[in-house]
């Protein structure tokens, strides 16, 4: 006869919670693949339902329509759906004529590029050649034509003189809101002397000395004077503004009030 043992025989517990989570691991790997799988043809099922047919573009007045759309980098015929809207903004701003840009896809087939160009703020002059410049003193392009009239033009080198840049941006603001570069033709804004004190302006052909600071101030007192200065006839040699509560205009020898 057989022995009946009263201990029950023990299974190999950790074999086989080894191969459940093997089994648990495998269906995984399948789902993501298959994931993977269904992504890649939906996308492409997709990419050609939704394709670009038109681009849009809104905001410019310098820039062309045609520019704009070979810096999206985005083509007719691209699929709408894997068009980075990101990708499109950076490409825009890389020029300095865009301060912002916004990009929508409007589905089914047209992808919408609204932008934000910088304002021409002035004109440097630097070494002979000419250039457009944005309110911070950066270029916007070089210019090949004769100046624009109603800019004010910027005699200076930034890069060896920097401070001297930076307050004739400063003085060219307080020119723009006053309007002079408008009403009295050419405005040139001489900063590449040695010091603050060689800051100048020269308006209607006539030499400002103006110096650094209180711009505004010191044009209205210049401006207060102007019906005199043509009353009488005066051959003006150049007008000093640097001292403080009055203005010194030469060659006359005196001191107007």
């Amino acid at each position: 006869m057989k022995r009946i043992s009263g201990k029950k025989q023990v299974k190999p517990v950790r074999k086989l919670r080894l191969k459940e989570r093997y089994l648990v691991l495998g269906v995984l790997i399948l789902l993501v693949c298959a994931g993977i799988v269904l992504s890649i043809a939906i996308s492409r099922a997709s990419s050609r339902v939704f394709r670009v047919k038109e681009i849009l573009v809104t905001g410019n007045r310098h820039l062309s329509d045609s520019e704009i759309r070979t810096m999206a980098g985005v083509k007719m015929g691209d699929g709408l759906l894997t068009v980075s809207k990101k990708k499109v903004s950076e490409r825009m701003l890389r020029s300095p004529w865009v301060k912002a840009a916004s990009v929508r896809k409007d589905f089914p087939d047209r992808l919408m590029i609204r932008i934000y160009e910088a304002t021409p703020f002035a004109i440097l002059d630097k070494k002979g050649q000419s250039f457009l410049i944005d309110e911070k003193g950066g270029i916007l392009e070089k210019m090949n034509e004769d100046p624009v009239p109603f800019l004010p033009v910027i005699t200076a080198d930034p890069e060896k003189m920097r401070e001297n840049f930076v307050e004739a941006i400063r003085l060219a603001g307080v020119i723009k809101d006053k309007k002079i570069a408008t009403e009295r033709g050419r405005v040139e804004i001489v900063a590449n002397g040695k010091g603050p004190e060689d800051l100048a302006v020269i308006v209607d052909s006539v030499v400002i000395k103006i110096g650094f600071g209180d711009y505004e101030q010191k044009l209205e007192r210049l401006f207060a004077l102007d019906g005199e200065i043509k009353k009488r006839a005066v051959s003006v040699d150049y007008v000093d503004l640097r001292f403080a509560n009055r203005v010194v205009v030469k060659p006359m020898n005196e001191v107007i009030r």
